[in-house]
């Protein structure tokens, strides 16, 4: 059961007020996989979908971070490919990192989203002013979460977030008319 907004804020009032959304990787961005070659290297699925969300946050001035505890090059080459400014690989303490990038940005912690899955995105949820978690997060992390989208990870529910948070800014149409030409 997600718990209550800070300060009894309606959800939609706090997602409006987002200007930092910052993403965890594996389990958010992707479905918890991950392969791993003999050789060492590593390859992550992503949803194309997922990556599109995160372009129209960008494009209507949200910035957008992924902090993971693991490295890896595949993410490494999915930011780039993103433009993602703000991409955290090794961050020991998750909330450490957000807090540093908020601070860079100038985005106060009530601005701030984290989406997390597990137990070591806990930290980040304390540092985060709306904290939300994939549909297939853990339990200890979906019942701390102001919102549980309805899609799982890796497969909509970053995109799911993003959509959420301009429309309750009112920024969607905005978003949606460079792909209709405003029809």
């Amino acid at each position: 059961m997600p718990s209550d907004p800070p300060l009894g804020e309606p959800l939609d009032r706090l997602l409006a007020g987002v200007r930092l959304a910052a993403f965890d990787a594996d389990g958010v961005l992707t479905d918890g996989r991950f392969l791993l070659l003999s050789d060492g290297r590593d390859g992550m699925r992503f949803c194309t979908r997922d990556g599109l969300g995160l372009k129209l946050l960008q494009s209507e001035g949200v910035a957008v971070a992924v902090i993971s505890a693991r490295r890896s090059g595949a993410l490494a080459r999915r930011a780039e490919l993103l433009g993602l400014r703000h991409l955290r690989q090794g961050a020991e303490d998750k909330g450490v990192a957000l807090r540093e990038i908020a601070e860079a940005e100038g985005v106060p912690q009530r601005s701030t989203l984290f989406m997390g899955d597990d137990l070591p995105d806990l930290v980040a949820f304390a540092s985060a002013g709306v904290r939300v978690a994939p549909a297939d997060a853990v339990e200890e992390v979906r019942a701390r979460a102001d919102l549980v989208t309805i899609r799982p990870a890796g497969r909509g529910a970053v995109r799911e977030v993003a959509e959420r948070i301009l429309r309750a800014a009112g920024r969607y149409e905005a978003a949606l008319a460079r792909f209709t030409g405003g029809r």
